[in-house]
């Protein structure tokens, strides 16, 4: 990785070191030749990882860093960012319940991009495309599809059910559990610095610390409650009943299997230090220690 990122300036093409008792001037191309040069090409180091400019092709089109794909991306999520809470503010305006849709969308935008955003600017070397996490899983993309819907529908054709059950203090709580919510799984991710990853780390890796200062002396995995309260703080934002109790339900469910599985690995990488980190703070999520 550093090999691709430090911007020294590579050979045009590999260094070609031909079979022993074979002179090079001779430039005899044989099979075991040819596997070595193609075993070349496709490493790190290779000629085709890095273009005779010192750019690495990652960050061309179609690289998992393309600077073309996170350009559109965060054009596009500011671009739906700006008209959802226009469409938000006429909706309120025009004392249109469908304006709980525009906000949701909104709020998607607003979080997908401070996930790139954060993890480029405090942990570079792992910021890639997928960091914006807009391809989070089917299972994540259909629980805010049904969200939507069901506040689309609630709103359209049930508003004085949904002013009943979702008056402004209501409203006004799930506001406040939104920006908590987020407010905290962005400093969470700023103050972890690159100890931060969107997967579960199975291995320690060199230079890998214990985070215990700041909103970690607090919450033990703050990135984690932030998640789980901006998602229910959505919810009720929407008056969506159903969804808010999938919601509750699948994110304890994916939270608490998810901590035991990493918990168990960083006892591993941290041993008597991490028990007793662990013993001293909270998750911070209902029935989850």
């Amino acid at each position: 990785m550093s090999n691709q990122l430090n911007g020294a300036p590579a050979s045009p093409r590999p260094d070609i070191s031909f079979p022993a008792g074979r002179p090079k001037e001779r430039g005899e191309w044989t099979p075991g030749l040819d596997a070595k040069v193609r075993a070349k090409i496709n490493t790190p180091t290779g000629f085709q990882a890095r273009p005779q400019n010192g750019i690495p092709r990652a960050f061309f089109p179609s690289g998992d860093r393309a600077l073309s794909g996170i350009a559109i991306r965060a054009f596009l999520l500011g671009v739906v960012l700006v008209l959802g809470l226009a469409s938000t503010a006429v909706g309120v305006y025009v004392e249109s319940h469908l304006w709980r849709a525009s906000f949701f969308i909104a709020i998607l935008a607003t979080f997908h991009f401070l996930e790139f955003w954060t993890t480029a600017a405090y942990n570079t070397p792992i910021a890639y495309i997928s960091s914006f996490l807009l391809t989070n899983g089917d299972r994540y993309r259909q629980a805010h599809t049904f969200a939507l819907i069901e506040t689309v529908i609630t709103s359209y054709f049930f508003p004085s059910w949904q002013s009943r059950v979702n008056p402004p203090p209501v409203i006004a709580l799930g506001v406040v559990m939104v920006l908590v919510g987020q407010v905290v799984r962005s400093l969470a991710m700023i103050e972890a610095g690159t100890n931060f990853n969107h997967q579960v780390q199975s291995e320690k890796n060199e230079g890998h610390e214990l985070v215990t200062t700041g909103l970690y002396s607090v919450f033990r995995h703050p990135s984690y409650f932030g998640f789980f309260w901006w998602a229910l703080g959505t919810q009720v934002v929407l008056g969506n009943t159903v969804s808010l109790i999938g919601y509750a339900c699948v994110l304890w469910y994916f939270f608490s299997t998810r901590i035991r599985h990493e918990e168990k690995h960083l006892v591993e990488f941290f041993g008597e230090e991490y028990k007793a980190y662990r013993a001293r703070t909270s998750v911070w999520i209902p029935f989850v220690r």
